[in-house]
């Protein structure tokens, strides 16, 4: 500390002898304590400054609490109307109403021609209705032979309802009658798909003695698979011919596609 205040006394007298010359006396140095002054008054407020720079974002404070739930608001516009709902079930019906006033006495007219033309226009359609469904049910194109004409019905009959189907129409269930017709009939089969179809043979009249459809008897020709007939069960009175030309005796009662034989000349 010492060693502090005599530097302070050294650098003091320098400068006092460069302002007043050096005719300064050589005085040893003195130490001089120097005491603050007493504190001044206040000086008048100064403009307030420039705005400081903004400080740092602080952190988020804590979330406030809920509000008051404010008033109810005024009704809004009407939305648009919305699509249909599902239809509702059909109510229960209601009670009958009250019975009207007669009406005027019609026109006498006479309906009796008027119904038999509507009852013969009725059975054409039924006949046309009939054809077109044997159109439908008929393999496209037709077999023949110089004699006959062969149609394949793919509809499923029985024996008896197939040959009546046939003779609606002008013909019988095809009767084979020789080598040329039977590999026709088979031909037409196969080329169809088929395994099996009714045949106009049957020995509905009397047990083994079997004959065409048309009731003439089989004397020149058959094709009788091996085996056949046999009447298995008692109960084979038909016969259905199987796509290799050969002919087995069955029951009459089942149902399968079928052949009907028409005369070129009636065609």
């Amino acid at each position: 500390m010492g060693g502090e205040k005599m530097v302070a006394c050294m650098l003091s007298l320098t400068l006092m002898r460069s302002v007043y010359g050096q005719h300064m006396p050589e005085e040893p140095c003195s130490v001089q304590i120097l005491v603050p002054g007493l504190k001044g008054e206040a000086g008048e407020k100064g403009e307030k400054g420039a705005p400081g720079r903004p400080g740092r974002l602080g952190p988020t404070g804590e979330p406030g609490l809920p509000g008051v739930k404010g008033q109810k608001g005024s009704p809004g516009h009407y939305g648009k109307m919305g699509p249909s709902g599902l239809k509702g079930l059909k109510g229960d019906m209601g009670d009958p109403g009250p019975k009207g006033p007669n009406g005027e006495p019609g026109v006498p007219c006479e309906c009796a021609p008027l119904r038999k033309m509507i009852g013969e226009m009725d059975i054409q359609v039924a006949q046309l209705t009939s054809e077109l469904k044997f159109i439908k049910n008929a393999v496209a194109g037709i077999k023949e032979t110089d004699s006959k004409v062969y149609l394949l019905v793919k509809e499923e009959k029985r024996f008896r309802d197939a040959e009546v189907f046939c003779q609606g129409r002008g013909g019988h269930l095809a009767m084979p009658k020789d080598e040329a017709s039977n590999g026709v009939i088979a031909g037409y089969v196969t080329e169809a798909g088929l395994s099996r179809v009714y045949i106009g043979i049957n020995d509905l009249e009397r047990e083994g003695h079997f004959v065409y459809v048309e009731r003439s008897p089989m004397t020149t020709f058959s094709k009788w698979r091996e085996g056949e007939p046999n009447n298995a069960y008692d109960d084979e009175d038909c016969v259905e011919m199987v796509s290799s030309g050969e002919w087995i005796d069955v029951a009459c009662h089942l149902t399968m596609y079928f052949v009907c034989e028409f005369d070129k000349d009636t065609v």
